[in-house]
């Protein structure tokens, strides 16, 4: 299971629940065999009918029967390695195109398992330089049999081609270039490549490895995202027909593309969990735990004094957690002085999420607060970066028709304001929106509230409006502060919106006008007999 993850993700880009959910479809269809296991097995079935499957199609030299083991002592085993269930279909019609990508790859990788191996032939060529100790390498290869690699995609545009060289060749420097080079950040986790690592250090089982990555996004601990990198300059120095020459060329660097990033909440919990509940969350423990499962499955242990020995230090230590402070759960973290006002600037976890605050709660001035955005995080911000959030609402422009136009971070995302009016922003962002970007969102949203507006009404709130379900008529309250909605069609049937009084938008708010349909139950219910019954008389 986690194998096919991890190729499904690296080959096909399927997200690890998306590749559970098409295999869950596949089995059901009858295609595959089951599809969650921790198998690597192959029935002899199986094993006979690759082998018949390769024979007829690349011929006997390309077959090479194999049986594979796991190396996991705690390895269930109940289910054999995913396959396809017919060997004599690499296809299978009538299948959405996800899903025959996904049985292609079950396919290829599964008479893939039975074939020779591939053979290359490796060159390396080392050349010496005459008038100093160094050496320059290269190696090249070349596929003299492809084996396995007939079947399971190899990229022939890799092979090296090295030219024909014999010993004591001398060689001619016709272009030479040495770069700087500089170190790597470690990679960040893919969805492929933490299935892997969860998987080696025995947290989960195949039935849940989908689960945990899906939960932790969907918790909004870790996010799944494409990152542009950042332009950086590298020395780089050329040899070419005798002349040396130096330049500063630009390249991108640290792009990511759909890697696994935390959040600032991941951050907070984890330091939190650590400190009050190191135990718990340390990995020796899940393993140890998925150990104990197995024990009790086998019978070795009874699950009774498994429970006992975790709950009762679990339980005091939740006890003990009721007295930790709110202050505490919060992260704050300083970063320095503003120097433009003097006052502390600092960054916290807050009701509505992460921002960064100039001052202090107990100030006679009101600190200033901004939501951290973007990429930014409470443990890695910097000082100049959280007060580049504080140079918000910036002006966009001004016009005749809807004097000045501002772009602004809200508490639901970035937005343009024009007078009272808000429009939010789903591509751009308000460092960088043009003033001819922000009137074609105006205009948009202009012409959405006149169709969207049936009537209002001089010297009330309410008004009638076109919606989702219909017209309907809306008390002129913000949700939270006693916003009723009345649908039009419940209470007046097929009357014209546009025809309705304020008055019996009033009695349709206090609910003083009752919908047709309870009418028409009042009238359709039935007044209840009382049923009265005798005895039978008794025989004499």
């Amino acid at each position: 299971t986690s194998t096919l993850q991890q190729e499904a993700s690296q080959k096909l880009g399927f997200s690890v629940k998306q590749t559970m959910t098409l295999a869950q479809n596949l089995y059901r269809e009858g295609a595959i065999t089951y599809m969650r296991t921790d198998s690597f097995t192959l029935s002899e079935e199986a094993i006979a009918a690759a082998q018949k499957e390769i024979t007829a199609k690349y011929g006997v030299e390309y077959h090479q029967a194999r049986r594979y083991k796991t190396k996991d002592a705690g390895a269930q085993e109940a289910h054999e390695a995913i396959r396809p269930t017919d060997l004599t279909k690499p296809e299978v019609y009538g299948l959405e195109d996800q899903a025959a990508r996904l049985y292609a790859l079950i396919y290829k990788r599964t008479l893939a398992s039975q074939m020779s191996d591939a053979k290359l032939q490796k060159t390396q060529i080392k050349t010496n330089i005459s008038n100093r100790d160094e050496s320059f390498l290269a190696n090249g290869e070349i596929l003299v049999f492809p084996g396995f690699l007939s079947v399971y995609d190899y990229l022939s545009s890799d092979d090296k081609l090295l030219p024909d060289l014999s010993q004591g060749d001398e060689l001619t420097l016709v272009s030479f270039a040495a770069r700087e080079s500089f170190s790597r950040a470690k990679p960040r986790y893919t969805e492929a490549s933490l299935v892997k690592k969860i998987e080696e250090m025995g947290i989960g089982r195949p039935s849940t490895f989908a689960t945990m990555v899906s939960t932790v996004q969907d918790r909004n601990y870790v996010t799944k995202e494409t990152r542009e990198g950042v332009e950086r300059a590298y020395q780089l120095i050329e040899i070419n027909e005798g002349k040396v020459s130096e330049s500063t060329p630009v390249e991108n660097a640290g792009a990511e593309k759909n890697k696994l990033f935390p959040t600032s909440v991941a951050y907070l919990l984890t330091d939190f969990l650590v400190k009050h509940f190191g135990d718990i969350v340390d990995y020796k423990f899940t393993a140890n735990l998925e150990t104990d499962f197995d024990t009790i499955a086998n019978q070795g242990v009874v699950w009774q004094s498994v429970v006992k020995e975790f709950y009762g230090p679990f339980h005091a230590k939740i006890e003990a957690a009721d007295d930790i402070s709110r202050e505490e759960t919060h992260g704050m973290r300083d970063l320095g002085i503003d120097p433009k006002s003097g006052k502390p600037v600092s960054v916290r976890f807050g009701r509505f999420g992460p921002f960064a605050q100039i001052g202090h709660k107990d100030d006679e001035d009101k600190p200033a607060f901004a939501s951290l955005r973007g990429n930014l995080v409470i443990e890695t911000i910097t000082l100049d970066e959280a007060l580049e959030l504080f140079n918000m609402p910036r002006t966009v422009g001004e016009t005749d028709d809807f004097g000045v136009i501002k772009a602004n971070y809200g508490r639901f995302g970035p937005y343009i304001q024009y007078g009272k009016k808000y429009v939010s922003l789903k591509e751009d962002i308000p460092e960088d929106v043009t003033l001819e970007k922000a009137l074609e969102l105006i205009a948009a949203k202009e012409k959405f509230d006149a169709e969207r507006i049936i009537k209002t009404f001089v010297d009330s709130e309410i008004q009638i409006l076109n919606g989702r379900f219909g017209p309907y008529i809306w008390n002129g309250k913000k949700k939270g502060k006693g916003q009723k909605n009345i649908t039009i069609s419940k209470l007046f049937g097929d009357k014209e919106p546009s025809e309705l009084t304020l008055e019996e938008c009033k009695k349709a708010i206090s609910g003083k006008i009752k919908s047709k349909a309870a009418k028409r139950k009042k009238k359709t219910k039935k007044k209840a007999v009382k049923k009265t019954t005798k005895k039978a008389s008794k025989k004499s």
